[in-house]
């Protein structure tokens, strides 16, 4: 993880755990365009898979994963 994204406070991603949480993908990209403009690309990724996919419960993965990939995912399979 960059420097960089150890030093975002985390208050200032907050809003992505509630977009997430109301399984709001409208309200998250929002976010993701507005961190992105302020913080850049390479470190919204780092926060992003070392800060806030580590805290999320596996449903909220499972739900971010289907919109990150809804284009051309038809389902999911769990695997135990």
């Amino acid at each position: 993880m960059s420097e960089a994204a150890t030093l975002v406070p985390i208050r200032e991603f907050i809003p992505v755990f509630e977009a997430i949480s109301d399984r709001n993908w409208t309200k998250f990209k929002e976010f993701e365009r507005n961190f992105v403009r302020s913080h850049g690309v390479e470190t919204w990724a780092d926060v992003l898979n070392f800060r806030v996919m580590p805290a999320l419960e596996p449903e909220a993965k499972k739900w971010l994963l289907v919109q990150r990939c809804n284009q051309g995912i038809k389902s999911v399979k769990e695997v135990s």
